[in-house]
C-alpha cells in the first residue's frame, strides 16, 4: 500500500525534497552542490541549511571537504596587479603553491569588489581554496564564500576568517618614533583607499602613537595607492605644508616625492617622506625612501601553506590573524626639520 505517512519517513531525503524546502529548482540544488561557484551566496546558503534540517548527503557532501573533488589549483586575488607591493606576494604564494603540487591561478580585481566577486564566481567550482589579498568585499561576503571553499584573507583580519597581516601598529610606531626622534612635532598621514582595512589600521595606529609621543597628527586623502595619488597628495600638502608625511604605501611616497620636486621643494630639506611595504621602488627613488618593510614573500608563502592546511582540515586555535613582524629601514628621505639642523649645526 503507498502514501503511509510512516513508510514515507522511512526514505531517504532527496534532492527535489531540498529543492522544495529550500524554494528553489532541483537543478539549482544540483549546481549547488556540484559547481558552487555558479550560485549565488545566498541560495547556496538556503540550500545548505535546507539540507541539514532534512538530513540529505549528496555524493559530494558525502565525502570529506576538499577531498571530494580535489583539483590542485588554488585562486589569488588581488587588488591591483600593477601595484609592486603584491609582486613579492605572489612569488611567496606561487613559491609555497608549487611546493605543495598546486597550481595557482592569479586574478586581478583592479580595486573594484565587483570585479573580485566575478572572479571568484568563475573560479569556485575550479579551485581547491581562495586566497584573497587586500580584498575588498565587506565582511559578510568573504564570510559567506569561506562557508562554501576553504578561504584565507591576507593583509585584512575578517572575523571568523582566517587571515594573515602585517604588524601596521609595529610598523606605524617605529615610524613616528624615527621621525620623534629627528625633531619633528608635525606630520601628514596620506591615507589610502576607504575599503583598505590595512588603512584603517595604520591611520589608527600612528594617531596613537602621535598622542604617545606628542606628536600632531593629520590626515589628507584617501588617495589611489598610486604614483599619480601621490601626486594629488603633494598638491594638497602644499597648501597645508607639514615638516613630515606618512604615505599609505610607497607608491603614494613616491608620486608625492616626485611631484614636490617639480615644485622646488627638497626631501628631506624642506619635509621628510616615510613609506610603508617596502617594495623594490624605494631604493630607486631619489632620495632613496625609507619606508616600513613589510615581509611580502613570507606574508604570500605563509597564506598559502595556511590555506592548504584549513583545506585538509586544520582550524585556528585563537582565531586571531597570523601577524607578520614589520621593521622600519632608514634611508635618506628623513632628515630633521630645517629649524632643528640650524639649532644643531651651531
Amino acid at each position: 500500500m503507498r502514501g503511509g505517512g510512516d513508510q514515507g519517513a522511512d526514505k531517504p531525503p532527496t534532492i527535489y525534497d531540498v529543492a522544495r524546502v529550500a524554494g528553489v529548482a532541483s537543478s539549482t540544488v544540483s549546481r549547488a552542490f556540484a559547481r558552487p561557484g555558479r550560485v549565488s551566496y545566498e541560495t547556496a546558503r538556503r540550500i545548505r541549511e535546507a539540507a541539514e534540517e532534512l538530513g540529505y548527503r549528496s555524493k559530494s557532501m558525502g565525502q570529506s571537504g576538499i577531498a571530494a573533488s580535489r583539483s590542485q589549483i588554488i585562486a589569488l586575488v588581488i587588488a591591483d596587479i600593477t601595484n609592486p607591493v603584491y609582486f613579492e606576494m605572489i612569488r611567496g604564494a606561487e613559491a609555497a603553491a608549487t611546493d605543495a603540487g598546486y597550481t595557482m591561478l592569479l586574478f586581478n580585481s583592479q580595486e573594484s569588489d565587483r570585479r573580485e566577486r566575478q572572479a571568484l564566481e568563475r573560479a569556485m567550482s575550479m579551485v581547491d581554496g581562495i586566497v584573497l589579498s587586500s580584498s575588498r568585499m565587506s565582511d559578510s561576503s568573504i564570510r559567506q564564500m569561506a562557508k562554501q571553499k576553504p578561504t584565507l584573507v591576507m593583509n585584512r583580519a575578517v572575523a571568523d576568517v582566517s587571515s594573515v597581516v602585517t604588524d601596521n601598529a609595529r610598523g606605524m610606531r617605529r615610524a613616528a618614533e624615527h621621525l620623534g626622534e629627528l625633531g619633528h612635532t608635525e606630520l601628514l598621514y596620506l591615507s589610502g583607499p576607504e575599503a583598505s582595512w590595512a588603512d584603517g589600521m595604520r591611520w589608527r595606529a600612528l594617531r596613537e602613537a602621535g598622542m604617545e609621543l606628542e606628536i600632531r597628527i593629520r590626515r589628507s586623502g584617501p588617495f589611489h595607492p598610486t604614483l599619480r595619488g601621490g601626486a594629488e597628495a603633494a598638491m594638497q600638502w602644499a597648501e597645508h605644508p607639514s615638516s613630515a608625511v606618512v604615505a599609505y604605501n610607497d607608491q603614494l611616497a613616491i608620486g608625492f616625492i616626485r611631484e614636490i620636486h617639480k615644485q622646488g621643494i627638497s626631501v628631506p630639506t624642506d619635509v621628510s617622506v616615510v613609506g610603508f611595504d617596502n617594495t623594490f621602488g624605494a631604493e630607486l627613488v631619489t632620495p632613496p625612501l625609507t619606508t616600513v618593510a613589510s615581509p611580502l614573500y613570507a606574508l604570500g608563502s605563509t597564506a598559502v601553506n595556511n590555506l592548504l592546511a584549513i583545506a585538509a582540515g586544520a582550524r585556528s586555535m585563537s582565531g586571531q590573524p597570523v601577524v607578520l613582524p614589520a621593521k622600519l629601514v632608514v634611508r635618506e628621505s628623513t632628515a630633521a626639520p630645517a629649524g632643528k639642523r640650524a639649532i644643531r649645526g651651531k
